[in-house]
C-alpha cells in the first residue's frame, strides 16, 4: 500500500502554524510528512520562508509518531555539507529516529543569497556528490579532513550521533541524478510521476529502495475559490524543475508566469473537493512506482480544514490505491 504524506510547505505558513498544522496531521493520520527548505517563497503572494531546521526541531519535540523528511536541502552554498550532517544527526537524536535527510542540487532563488553565484547544473551535481561522500564520511564518527574540487573539511567531527543514522534521499530529475541516486542514496526523490526517473534510479543500483514523490493539491467546497488560490500561489509550478532551478528571486517567477491561467494551473493542479479527482492525480505516482506520495495543500490558512477533510475523506479513498 501506497504511504501518503503532509508536506509542511514553508514558503505559504508561518513557523508556529506550521508545526501546528503537523501535529494535525499525524492526528488525522497522514503516514510521514516532509518539510520544504526555503529562503525565499517562489512568489510573494505565498508570504513566508521561515528556517525549515528551526521548524523541524520544534516539530520533532510536538509530535510523537509521524517521520520527517527535508524535502529538500542543499547541501552545497547556502549551508556546507558539514553543517547538514550535524544538523541531520541532531535531527535524527531529537525526533528519536523519525528523520530522513532529503537532498537536492538547489534552486538559484534559494542559493544565491550567500554571493557565490550560480554554478552550471554538471557542477551543481559534482558538488551534491561530494556534499553526499562527506555528510556519508562524518556519520561514520570520527574526524574528517578532505580536500576536494569544491568542499574542504578540516578537522571536523560530529559530537552526538544517534544510534541509528538518518537515510539520505537525492532527489532526480534526469540520468545522472538518478545514477547519483542510485549510488549514493537511500531512497529517491522526484516531484514527478515519471517511470523512466525511477526506471534509471534502479539501473544504478536503486532496486528495492523507497521513492518519495509529491504532488500539489489544492481543497475548497469552493472549486472556483481553489482554483484561484492554486493560480495565485503556485502557478510557479508550470515551469518546470530545468526552469524553476534557474530563476534568482520571486520576481522573476512572477515574470515568467504571467500568462499563466488559473484554468492552466488546475489542468496539472487537482482543485476543489472532488475526492475521485484528488485520486485520480495521485494514481499515476502509485502506478510509476512511488511508494510514498507527500501531498502539498497549497495556502497557509487552508491547512486544517484540508487535513479534517483528508482525515474523513481522501486518505480512506487513497489508501485503496
Amino acid at each position: 500500500m501506497v504511504q501518503i504524506g503532509y508536506t509542511m510547505m514553508t514558503e505559504q505558513t508561518g513557523p508556529r502554524e506550521l508545526v501546528a498544522d503537523l501535529v494535525a496531521a499525524e492526528r488525522a493520520g497522514f503516514d510521514f510528512s516532509v518539510t520544504s527548505d526555503h529562503f525565499s517563497p517562489w512568489l510573494e503572494s505565498q508570504g513566508h520562508a521561515p528556517y525549515a531546521w528551526s521548524v523541524l526541531g520544534a516539530a520533532a519535540q510536538a509530535t510523537t509518531r509521524i517521520p520527517l523528511m527535508t524535502y529538500v536541502t542543499c547541501p552545497t552554498l547556502r549551508y556546507h555539507p558539514t553543517v547538514v550532517a550535524q544538523k541531520a544527526a541532531t535531527m535524527q537524536i531529537l525526533s528519536e529516529g523519525r528523520f530522513r535527510l532529503g537532498l537536492g542540487s538547489g534552486e538559484n532563488l534559494n542559493e544565491h543569497v550567500v554571493g557565490a553565484g550560480w554554478p552550471a547544473p554538471e557542477v551543481r551535481l559534482d558538488m551534491l556528490e561530494e556534499a553526499v561522500e562527506i555528510i556519508r564520511a562524518l556519520f561514520e564518527g570520527g574526524n574528517v579532513n578532505r580536500q576536494s574540487a569544491h568542499f574542504g573539511v578540516a578537522n571536523a567531527r560530529l559530537w552526538d550521533l544517534p544510534d541509528e543514522l538518518p537515510p539520505i534521499g537525492v532527489a532526480v530529475s534526469g540520468e545522472r541524478s538518478c545514477a547519483l541516486a542510485g549510488r549514493a542514496a537511500d531512497l529517491v526523490i522526484a516531484t514527478e510521476a515519471e517511470p523512466e526517473l525511477l526506471d534509471s534510479f534502479d539501473r544504478h543500483g536503486g532496486t528495492g529502495k523507497p521513492r518519495v514523490g509529491q504532488l500539489p493539491v489544492c481543497y475548497d467546497p469552493d472549486r472556483e475559490a481553489a482554483v484561484a488560490r492554486a493560480h495565485d500561489q503556485f502557478r510557479w509550478f508550470a515551469g518546470g524543475w530545468p526552469v524553476n532551478s534557474e530563476l534568482p528571486g520571486p520576481s522573476g517567477f512572477e515574470a515568467a508566469t504571467r500568462f499563466v491561467t488559473g484554468e492552466d494551473v488546475a489542468r496539472s493542479i487537482p482543485c476543489g473537493d472532488d475526492v475521485d479527482a484528488f485520486v485520480d492525480a495521485v494514481r499515476p505516482y502509485a502506478e510509476a512506482g512511488f511508494t510514498e506520495i507527500a501531498l502539498v495543500q497549497i495556502g497557509g490558512p487552508q491547512q486544517l480544514p484540508f487535513i479534517d477533510w483528508a482525515e474523513k475523506e481522501l486518505l480512506p479513498a487513497l489508501r485503496e490505491l
